[in-house]
């Protein structure tokens, strides 16, 4: 995984300083997407290596209909075709992914809870991460019926564990020590 990210960072980088230079980060952000889901297709991983299939053939998959081959994101593709680097799309994707929120200024946040919370509710807890990160907040949340009660933020890198097992675990340790 790790060799993957590592041959995928400089192709995530260019694909990121072109869209920005063109203004379209949106469009690309959906192009790769569309290709990282083609690449992780499992009837596309088996031609990867394919000697009876030429790069351009295979390049052809990974543009979204009506993308034109001799544009930026064509060219990108062939690229990665020529370079033997189309099964690294989803780390590239992802990577960009990264690289367009962090210059939107938006922290991804997912929010797992045992039962549905509200939308005031959700809107304030939207609110103070936003206070907390100084960023704009893209809240998802998700329902884990295995939690007692409580919630777990998880914020890229800072994992907020309000959960009552975490709670539990803390209290534990502290009597235990």
């Amino acid at each position: 995984m790790s060799s993957a990210l590592t041959l995928a960072r400089p192709y995530a980088r260019a694909a990121f300083e072109t869209a920005l230079a063109r203004s379209a980060l949106a469009g690309w952000a959906e192009k790769l997407a569309f290709a990282a889901e083609v690449a992780a297709d499992p009837r596309v991983v088996a031609l990867f290596g394919n000697p009876r299939l030429g790069g351009s053939q295979l390049a052809s998959l990974f543009l979204p209909q009506g993308e034109k081959t001799d544009g930026d994101f064509g060219h990108f593709i062939s690229l990665l075709a020529e370079n033997g680097r189309l099964p690294v799309l989803p780390e590239i994707g992802a990577l960009f992914e990264q690289l367009k929120l962090e210059s939107e200024r938006t922290l991804k946040v997912r929010l797992r809870t045992a039962v549905r919370v509200d939308t005031p509710e959700l809107e304030k807890i939207s609110a103070a991460l936003k206070r907390r990160f100084n960023r704009d907040i893209e809240l998802t949340q998700s329902i884990d019926p295995k939690m007692l009660g409580g919630a777990v933020i998880d914020a890229g890198e800072v994992v907020i564990d309000g959960s009552v097992r975490g709670r539990l675990a803390r209290l534990e340790q502290a009597l235990t020590h």
